[in-house]
This record gives structure tokens, C-alpha cells and sequence, in this order.
């Protein structure tokens, strides 16, 4: 039997149909395309929650332009499996004649990006990637030597004067329905097919108020208010165009157009420090003598340290898988200060809990917090947890929400004395950094 003559354009962290760049690429330049996406089992079997809610919100997102592309009379091909091989099952069924993808910088995804272009040039298989998750990537915001930059100021205005309209363009690929494979709906396996249950997701919104924006720089630090964008989950599926979010940013808030370009800074430095993965940036910081108690890191997963606003935040990421940025930032502080734990640790449990999990902003967020990453101030800053309940919920209306027996006989004791622990911490940097530590000790610190 003659095999179907096709292109196939491969999705993974862009799933929609509208404005995706390898997408309109595999429709304009080739046509007859067959879309795919494949729930990859090296990465599903390492997620030990069956509930996982990040595994929902993709079969919902890939159910969602299957039946879209079935109205328009073609289809998505939805495999289950490891790529590689499912790829060597592909070239057997269909006469490939182009490939296209969109880039993603995650270190498993570079490895097996190359495996399967690997195998696919051996085929003789044309093979075009294109860059969609971000507005800039890699090495085209770097310092005029070429060195990546390591402070996020410096790289924003680099990316301000790199910067020009036209790369917000759309790539209207919802134009080109035509240019699909006029395909019978294909099968699609269900979460129970893929080993994983329901969940009680609730999908956010995939657009964001002007009026939300214009008060943005007002708002995004108060975890009681909806005053951020809640866009992150869909900027880490691609169920929302970048491009098209940081067009409404510069129209209607420099400061949110900034948090995007954070989400930016951090991808390049995970490029350029692919062993920030596991390791401190600073490599210093790596003889800090973490404390590593498991009991506390029991309780402050659970949200019972006795800390109002560090309990209401991880409360809140165990039942929604989200959690306000600002309690992020000081959840983060704590375990890391307070508890003298080891940053991995707790990048491993948002990692575990996270619906908008994006390991480069994470690594980047934790190593802030622990002081190893790439910022420029210096070790000792310690959020203080009752400082910032003062100033961000004062009227206590999120801790209230997630920890309604604050205030009461009912809640538990604080696992540490705040003076005490950062005390503690500082000596404990201060003997990991030794001679570093000299020209900043005695800064002030603004935080305590």
C-alpha cells in the first residue's frame, strides 16, 4: 500500500493553532500537514502523582485543537509513548517529506530534539525548527563581548534596545486550514490510557483585562487581590502566543512587559548554564552546610511552620497548583534561610506541585532566593515573613482563605524564631563564602 505523503509539524510547548510559528511554517511552505503530539513517557513516568494536574491541562489543550482541526475536516495524530521510537514507527506508515518544530531550550528537550532530527537526517528528512516560546532566545541578547549576561538590569536593556515591533507580527497560521491533511478523526488516547486520573483543574483564563494591566504595577504583589495576569500557565504550554501577550504588555504596562522579560533572562541564562539544573550558579554557595531537616521540610511542604504567610502559600500550591508570585519569593526565602534548606530541595517540590512548572524560571526563582543564582545582591537578604504579612496582606484576607484557623488555640507553633534563623543563616553563609563576604557585611539589610 502506497504510504500518504505528509508533512507533520511536531507540537510540544505550543499548543494552539493560532499565531504558532513552526505551525504556519509547516502550512505555507508544505502543506498537507499532519499535525502531532506525543505525551512523552520519560517524562509521565517520572511524575509520581496520578492526579497530576499539569497532565490534564495538556490532554485538555490537545483535545481541544483536535476537535477544532476535525471541524475543519482534518485531525491530530496524539501518540503515547517514547518519541524516538515513535518517530521510527511514523517514517514506516508515512512518506515524511518535512518536519517542522518549535524550539525549546530545556536540557531533555535538547537531547531529545537531537536524537530525533538525528534520525530523521538519516532519512534525508528536511527539518526546520523555529523560535515561538519567546521573543528573544539563546545568544541573541548577550553582552558586546558575547558572554551571556548573569544580572537581569543590564540584559533587560539590552533586550529594550534589540528590540523592534515587527517581532510581535503574527504567524497566522489559523488562516491556512486548508493546508491541513484532510485526515478521518484519528484516535486519541484518554488520561486513563495514559496512566493518570481526572483532576480538579480549573483552566485559567487564556486572556488577561487591559484594565488588570493598567493596574498591574499596583497590584501584583498583593496575593488577597487578583492583580496578576495568571497567563503563566499558558505561556509554559503555549496555549496563549507570547508575542500577542507582550503586545497588550507594551500597550498597557511596562511592568508586566518587564515580568516578561524576566521569564526571557532566564531561559538564556539556563542556555548558557545548562548546570544551573543541579548546581549553584555561584559556585560558592555550593559549601553552604545545609541543615536539611526533614521534619521541617515536612511542615513547610504542608504550609505548618507557624508562619502565617509561608503556611497560606503552600496551602495554597497543594490545592490549586498555583501560588501568588510575591508568597513565591517569600516561601522560597524562608526554607532556604530560615530553615537553612538546601535550595533543590524546594525547587524539586515546586517542580513536583506546579501547574505553570517552567524549569528555568523556577531554577532562576529558587536560586534568587538561596542567594546562588544570578542577582546582584548580596547573601544576607532574608525576608523578613512577618514584614511582609504586614506590608502585602495586612488585613490578613489571604492568610484567612488558606489558613482559616490563624488567630486561633488551633495553630501550630512556629518551627523557628525568625531572629534566631537568620542569624543562623548568615553565619552559616558566611562561613561557606568566607573571604566573598567582606565587602558586604556591613551593608544594611533591608529586608530584615
Amino acid at each position: 500500500m502506497e504510504r500518504p505523503s505528509i508533512a507533520i509539524h511536531w507540537f510540544r510547548r505550543d499548543l494552539r493553532l493560532r499565531d504558532n510559528h513552526g505551525l504556519y511554517r509547516a502550512l505555507a511552505d508544505h502543506g498537507n500537514v499532519l499535525p502531532l503530539f506525543i505525551f512523552d513517557t520519560t517524562i509521565l513516568d517520572k511524575l509520581e502523582d496520578r492526579r497530576d494536574r499539569r497532565v490534564d491541562f495538556i490532554h485538555r489543550a490537545v483535545q481541544t485543537m483536535k476537535t477544532e482541526l476535525e471541524r475543519r475536516g482534518a485531525s491530530m495524530l496524539v501518540a503515547h509513548g517514547n518519541p524516538l521510537r515513535i518517530w521510527q514507527e511514523l517514517l514506516e506508515r508515512f512518506d515524511v517529506r518535512a518536519v517542522t518544530f518549535n524550539h525549546d531550550h530545556e536540557p531533555y528537550a535538547i537531547g531529545r530534539d537531537k536524537a530525533v532530527s538525528e534520525l530523521l537526517r538519516a532519512r534525508s528528512i528536511p527539518i526546520h525548527s523555529y523560535k515561538d516560546i519567546s521573543i528573544f532566545e539563546r545568544d541573541e541578547v548577550v553582552k558586546d563581548d558575547g558572554d551571556p549576561y548573569t544580572v537581569f538590569t543590564p540584559y533587560s536593556r539590552k533586550w529594550k534596545a534589540h528590540f523592534k515591533p515587527d517581532m510581535l507580527d503574527p504567524f497566522p497560521s489559523e488562516k491556512l486550514a486548508d493546508r491541513y491533511w484532510p485526515t478521518p478523526s484519528l484516535p486519541c488516547p484518554s488520561l486513563a490510557d495514559l496512566g493518570f486520573e481526572d483532576t480538579d483543574l480549573v483552566t485559567p483564563s487564556t486572556t488577561v483585562q487591559d484594565d488588570l494591566l493598567r493596574s498591574y504595577h499596583l497590584t501584583r504583589d498583593l496575593p488577597a487581590v487578583e492583580g496578576t495576569s495568571r497567563m503563566s500557565t499558558h505561556l509554559r504550554f503555549g496555549t496563549v502566543s507570547v508575542r500577542g501577550l507582550m503586545r497588550k504588555a507594551m500597550a498597557t504596562s511596562s511592568k508586566y512587559a518587564d515580568e516578561l522579560i524576566w521569564r526571557e533572562f532566564y531561559m538564556q541564562v539556563l542556555w548558557h548554564c545548562p548546570h544551573a539544573a543541579v548546581r549553584a550558579i555561584k559556585p560558592a554557595y555550593d559549601s553552604i552546610a545545609w541543615r536539611n531537616n526533614e521534619d521541617e521540610f515536612g511542615a513547610w511542604c504542608e504550609g505548618r511552620t507557624g508562619y502565617p504567610l509561608v503556611d497560606a502559600g503552600m496551602r495554597e500550591l497543594l490545592a490549586t497548583g498555583l501560588m501568588h508570585n510575591r508568597v513565591r519569593m517569600v516561601v522560597a526565602s524562608f526554607l532556604t534561610k530560615h530553615l537553612l534548606i538546601d535550595w533543590r530541595w524546594g525547587e524539586a517540590w515546586f517542580a513536583a506541585k506546579l501547574l505553570d512548572f517552567e524549569l528555568s524560571s523556577n531554577n532562576g526563582g529558587w536560586q534568587w532566593a538561596s542567594g546562588s543564582g544570578c542577582d546582584a545582591a548580596p547573601y544576607f537578604r532574608i525576608f523578613n515573613p512577618h514584614l511582609q504579612l504586614q506590608r502585602f496582606d495586612p488585613q490578613l484576607k489571604y492568610v484567612k482563605r488558606w489558613v482559616p484557623e490563624h488567630g486561633s488555640a488551633n495553630y501550630v507553633q512556629q518551627v523557628v524564631v525568625h531572629e534566631v534563623a537568620r542569624e543562623r543563616a548568615l553565619e552559616a553563609y558566611k562561613l561557606a563564602l568566607k573571604g566573598d563576604v567582606g565587602r558586604t557585611e556591613r551593608q544594611p539589610n533591608l529586608f530584615s
